[in-house]
């Protein structure tokens, strides 16, 4: 049975270890709870792209019992010592080195690589007894939009064999901006309506088009000074291949709308 692939916005820091910042994202938090029992079956793993990984090129994790990777400052001294134990899948992790030197892309392999949370926040939601293999694979830190498509579609067959592949970033991120919620918020909202119509474009080929040129579309650069919370959707709509994409959830948190898409057939 084919699993869908899915873009989460993954929200802020270690959010669901902080009461509080539980609250903010109470929406999220039931999206994440719920998303599980909408799948087709349960994966057998997970393939996480998160936006916090860049590496020269595209690099699989392959590590059996991936460590913890804290890569997020000013939070209280209990969120780094969270552990997320998802064991990692060797198997796996050769297996889309394999795809994707089938596709004449080339990539890397690491053995040190951990969780990162733009992985464990939103999986310790959905899988919180961490028993499902996960294997992280970094973007490449050229960003580039049209090379991640490609690089997804390499990684369709994968749908096929009971993996759920997840990009992980935020349709909305410019921290410095943030903090003024006046113009955040409509900024996070004009460039959210058009990558929604793009995702949801019918024709796999002009979605394909639309997002491989996203910085010409509305408040672009507003949202995304800098790409890399973005492009893991890019993966996540090429794995897709001609499964239709819908906005799967929104939420807004500190006035900036948060979208999460799933492209399914």
């Amino acid at each position: 049975m084919k699993l869908p692939t899915l873009f989460l916005s993954h929200g802020g820091g270690p959010w669901p270890w902080i009461d509080e910042r539980r609250v903010d994202f109470a929406g999220t938090l039931g999206f994440l709870q719920r998303l599980p029992a909408t799948l087709p079956e349960k994966p057998r793993a997970i393939l996480s792209v998160s936006g916090h990984w860049e590496e020269a090129d595209f690099t699989v994790a392959t590590a059996a019992q991936p460590p913890m990777v804290y890569d997020y400052y000013g939070f209280p001294e209990h969120t780094y010592r969270i552990r997320y134990a998802a064991p990692g899948s060797p198997e796996l992790a050769r297996r889309v080195h394999g795809l994707l030197d089938g596709a004449g892309i080339v990539a890397a392999e690491d053995d040190g690589r951990g969780f990162d949370h733009g992985t464990f926040v939103p999986l310790a939601v959905m899988y919180p007894d961490a028993e499902v293999p996960i294997v992280s694979l970094s973007l490449r830190a050229s960003l580039n939009a049209s090379e991640h498509i490609r690089m997804g579609a390499a990684l369709q067959p994968l749908r096929d064999e009971g993996v759920l592949i997840v990009g992980s970033g935020l349709s909305y991120h410019n921290l410095r901006a943030l903090r003024m919620s006046a113009t955040a918020g409509p900024v996070s909202e004009t460039f959210e309506a058009w990558l929604t119509r793009a995702v949801e474009e019918p024709n796999p080929e002009t979605r394909t088009a639309l997002l491989a040129r996203w910085t010409e579309a509305p408040a672009a650069r507003q949202a995304h000074p800098r790409e890399e919370h973005l492009i893991p959707l890019m993966v996540a709509a090429g794995a897709a291949g001609t499964s239709r994409g819908h906005l799967a959830f929104r939420d807004r948190v500190w006035g900036v709308s948060m979208a999460s898409y799933q492209f399914n057939d």
